[in-house]
C-alpha cells in the first residue's frame, strides 16, 4: 500500500493534473503508478513530463540514457525503476539481459556507453562531487559539454523518480526486477 494516495484514475487525480495524465495515457496507451503517484503534485507531475521531455529530445541516445536509468536506480536501490527501466531498456531500447545486467553493475559493454554509465555511477556515489579525472575521463570517450551536462540531468531525473518511487511505496506495475539481485 503506498504511503500517499495512488490516483485510480485519472479522474480521481488532482483537476490540474488530468491533461498531463491524458497526455501520458496518449504517448504510452496507459498510464504507469510513477505517473499517477506524482499527479498528487501537478506542479511535480508537470516538471517532471517538461524535463524528461527536453532531454529525450537531447544529443544521448535513447540506449544511452536507459543505461544510465538503470545503473542509477540501481544505486538508489529502487525496485520500481529497476523493473520500469529493465523493461523500457529491453522492449524499447533493445538492450540485451548482459547488457541490462552490466548497467546494473555500473558498467557497459560498449565503450562509450561505459564511460557514461561510470560517470553517471560516480555522480550518484559522490553526491555530485565527481572529480576532475572523472570528468577528464567521460570526455576522453567522446562526450561533450552537452553531453556531459546530459549525463547529469539524467542522473538527477533518475534520482527524483527514485526517490518518488521509494517514498512513497509506488506498487510495481512492470515485471518485477529487484535491486537485491543484482
Amino acid at each position: 500500500m503506498t504511503r500517499i494516495p495512488l490516483p485510480a484514475s485519472i479522474e480521481d487525480a488532482p483537476a490540474a493534473a488530468r491533461p498531463l495524465l491524458e497526455g501520458v495515457k496518449a504517448q504510452l496507451g496507459l498510464v504507469p503508478n510513477l505517473f499517477r503517484i506524482t499527479a498528487n503534485s501537478p506542479a511535480a507531475l508537470g516538471g517532471y513530463l517538461e524535463l524528461n521531455g527536453a532531454l529525450a529530445k537531447g544529443e544521448l541516445p535513447a540506449a544511452t540514457r536507459e543505461r544510465i536509468a538503470l545503473a542509477v536506480a540501481q544505486r538508489n536501490g529502487c525496485d520500481y525503476c529497476l523493473s520500469a527501466h529493465s523493461y523500457i531498456g529491453k522492449n524499447m531500447a533493445k538492450l540485451d539481459d548482459a547488457e541490462i545486467a552490466a548497467n546494473r553493475r555500473g558498467g557497459s559493454s560498449d565503450p562509450k556507453a561505459d564511460a557514461a554509465v561510470r560517470f553517471a555511477v560516480s555522480l550518484v556515489e559522490a553526491r555530485g562531487s565527481v572529480t576532475e579525472a572523472e570528468v577528464a575521463a567521460v570526455k576522453l570517450a567522446g562526450y561533450d559539454d552537452a553531453q556531459i551536462v546530459e549525463i547529469v540531468a539524467h542522473v538527477a531525473l533518475n534520482t527524483l523518480t527514485n526517490y518518488l518511487n521509494e517514498a512513497f511505496d509506488t506498487p510495481i506495475d512492470f515485471p518485477v526486477v529487484s535491486a537485491d539481485a543484482a
